[in-house]
């Protein structure tokens, strides 16, 4: 075992033989969940985890491609950027179960970026994972993703084919919790804002997520709020937390870098005893 790390007053046990599975997925497409995905596993990188990743869309390799960047980067710069080792992967189910228990030795996290549309391997990632997290953008077009609400009064009224598989994937993982010792699922929908958005309407979407998050047992998390800033940083590869590579920062930056810090606080992922001296998020 690993031992155990301190968060605030709870104490969290990581076995060995198990790392955590961090899966974002949606099945729309443009809701932020590779530049989501890159910032967590390199966030994680920097507390001095083992982090390895899986590309699920060897299409777009989006987040193959940023980690490579940074790779790039940090060769050309001759500097040290902590990062996530990245495999894209095209397959079946079965070998996709033996690559991450391949790559997954020694790792703390395992990290899936899905593809934005219904896919076999990303329905299939969604349903094992520890934590499962659906970026969506404040619109009730994603929210739609998870439930169907009414025209008039926007209280939900159906969950989505989506919600219902999350929904029974967290049954049968409450049972294998019990018989098989397997963590539970911990399924956070994260709210992305794209621009600014009408004050009424941020207040009906609210007020929907709260209602099926009672009814499907998620959790809601705040987002990013301006991702052109994100996507500045694509072609070099580094993110916002890459200190002292950046140049100077607007303000617009620092607001951003702390949202990510506040985000990946809110995901609750558990901690480990670092093999080696973390490196602090300041």
């Amino acid at each position: 075992m690993r031992g155990i790390q301190a968060i605030g007053k709870a104490h969290l046990l990581v076995p060995e033989q198990a790392p955590h599975r961090i899966v974002f997925a949606n099945e729309k497409g443009g809701t932020g969940k590779s530049t989501t995905a890159v910032h967590v596993a390199v966030a994680l990188a920097y507390r001095g985890a083992r982090v390895v990743a899986i590309d699920l869309d060897p299409r777009q390799r989006t987040m193959a491609r940023y980690l490579e960047n940074r790779q790039d980067t940090a060769q050309r710069r001759q500097i040290d950027l902590p990062t996530a080792r990245c495999e894209v992967y095209e397959g079946d189910v079965e070998e996709l179960e033996e690559l991450v228990a391949k790559i997954g030795v020694g790792a703390d996290y395992v990290i899936f970026d899905t593809p934005g549309r219904d896919d076999p391997l990303a329905r299939h990632a969604a349903t094992e994972a520890d934590t499962l997290v659906t970026p969506m953008n404040d619109s009730f077009v994603d929210f739609d993703l998870i439930g169907q609400v009414e025209g008039e009064t926007f209280k939900v009224k159906r969950l989505s084919f989506y919600a219902e598989l999350i929904w029974e994937a967290r049954i049968k993982r409450s049972r294998a919790t019990i018989e098989e010792k397997r963590r539970e699922m911990d399924w956070v929908v994260v709210r992305n804002r794209t621009g600014h958005i009408e004050a009424r309407n941020m207040a009906r979407i609210e007020q929907a997520l709260t209602e099926l998050s009672k009814r499907v047992g998620f959790r809601v998390a705040q987002g990013l709020s301006e991702r052109v800033i994100y996507r500045e940083l694509f072609p070099s590869g580094l993110t916002l937390l890459d200190k002292g590579h950046l140049g100077e920062l607007g303000t617009s930056h620092l607001v951003a870098r702390q949202e990510l810090r506040s985000l990946v606080q809110s995901l609750g992922l558990p901690e480990f005893m670092p093999s080696q001296p973390r490196l602090e998020l300041a």
